[in-house]
């Protein structure tokens, strides 16, 4: 059997076919795995139902965002956590923990763990600078780099202009949900239910 530490660590997705049929609230659950929605986006996907797959999905989404108001738009922007998070200090979920390399950071010697803690502080910054200039948080596709690569990506899209921002952002998040999506069903619910009747030592999950 599965264990529940399994669940926390290894965020899964329901069939597509479960998700059709969950309560709003249920649905909107659901898809904070790959979102982390807010009402905007996630109230809508719910009213557009049935989807033959996940990716129906994630393209509904991109449609629904580009007919969002702007104030809309920074609410679904905003539902998404910043960049540079001190795990010791913030709650992050479980994928953009991994998504944020925070799991390889708890292998470095001290002097790599300083200058974490240092990009950290330059990148803490940064979000304070562009939350002050544009009103939304700033979102970036970070595809497995090291945070110290950001910097200079947040310090030049700091030049632009709010209406490019925000459909960078909002990009950067539908590229995020398929990045997510991708991983979730290398790794996924059905595929570890037959894992699971196929008598596999649990202690292996």
């Amino acid at each position: 059997m599965i264990s529940l530490y399994w669940f926390i660590r290894n965020p899964v997705l329901p069939s597509i076919d479960s998700l059709n049929e969950k309560s709003e609230e249920e649905f909107i659950h659901a898809i904070n795995v790959l979102f982390e929605a807010a009402p905007p986006l996630a109230d809508e996907l719910y009213k557009n139902r049935p989807y033959k797959n996940y990716d129906e999905l994630i393209t509904k989404a991109e449609y629904i965002t580009e007919k969002l108001s702007y104030e809309d738009r920074i609410i679904v922007i905003n539902a998404h956590p910043r960049i540079g998070l001190n795990p010791n200090n913030e709650l992050i979920s479980a994928l953009s923990y991994k998504e944020q390399g925070l799991d390889k950071e708890q292998k470095v010697n001290e002097e790599e763990k300083k200058e974490i803690l240092e990009t950290y502080e330059k990148l803490r910054k940064l979000n304070e600078k562009y939350e002050e200039k544009f009103g939304f948080k700033f979102v970036e596709f970070v595809a497995g780099r090291p945070k110290k690569d950001i910097v200079p990506v947040m310090e030049k899209r700091l030049n632009n202009e709010s209406n490019e921002e925000i459909r960078t952002g909002i990009k950067a998040m539908m590229l995020i949900a398929r990045d997510r999506l991708s991983k979730l069903w290398t790794q996924g619910f059905d595929i570890h239910l037959k894992k699971q009747n196929s008598c596999l030592n649990p202690m292996y999950h």
